[in-house]
């Protein structure tokens, strides 16, 4: 099984105090059930309209602060938890992408958390969490062409050796990395701040697993706790 082990700049930590982070690891096997994906994500759609979880806002509006702390303007790329929940409150559901994407949208959804879904065979070396000098490529599109683009200085990216795998922290994901139901080994990371309980979180990591492993029966998951709490 694929060894991912995460890091995260010491800059990084100084900017979210009490950030931490779950790492799921998977050997995936060939999806058989589908429907857990679709079923999970109606059921956390329905979630968001009734108002769950109670940390939300609080949650969500820690995650603007931190975006504005390192020169990010929420309202326009908010944290991916924030853009996936406004899009169910306006149109009351998410359109199904893929079973592996949309069973952690629906995680996402159902816990008010950043989750961010990779390819961690297309990874060159180990995802680290960094704050950006400007210089680091990041393969998106444009217009539906492949395109190149760079972050701000200062940017709070994920990256790996080869350049940006995630732009502004959590906001968008490259197109290198991108996972889809395909990927033999996936990689997960559910991002949190304090005003999320650490139990939360915790039980979000294993929803994830609980359904990766009804929907690909047989697949191998390991997970780690990063930052306080960890041990």
């Amino acid at each position: 099984m694929l060894s991912v082990v995460p890091s995260i700049d010491p800059a990084v930590a100084q900017l979210a105090p009490g950030f931490r982070a779950l790492s799921i690891v998977v050997q995936a096997t060939p999806i058989t059930r589908p429907q857990i994906a679709s079923e999970a994500l109606a059921s956390a759609c329905q979630a968001v309209t009734a108002g769950a979880p109670e940390w939300a806002a609080a949650h969500l509006q820690a995650w603007a602060e931190v975006f504005r702390r390192f020169g990010a303007k929420p309202q326009r790329t908010p944290c991916s938890a924030e853009a996936l929940r406004k899009r169910v409150l306006r149109d009351g559901s998410l359109p199904s992408i893929d079973p592996v994407v949309d069973l952690y949208n629906a995680i996402s959804l159902a816990y008010a958390i950043p989750v961010g879904g990779e390819n961690a065979q297309a990874y060159v070396g180990a995802p680290r969490l960094v704050v950006a000098d400007g210089s680091e490529p990041f393969d998106t599109m444009k217009e539906g062409a492949p395109a190149h683009e760079f972050p701000d200085a200062g940017e709070v990216v994920w990256r790996d050796d080869q350049g940006v795998t995630c732009r502004r922290w959590n906001w968008r994901q490259g197109v290198r990395t991108r996972l889809d139901a395909q990927a033999q080994q996936m990689w997960f990371i559910l991002e949190s701040l304090p005003e999320m309980p650490l139990e939360a979180l915790t039980e979000a990591g294993d929803k994830l697993i609980e359904g990766l492993q009804q929907m690909m029966p047989g697949t191998e998951i390991e997970s780690m706790l990063i930052g306080p709490g960890a041990g």
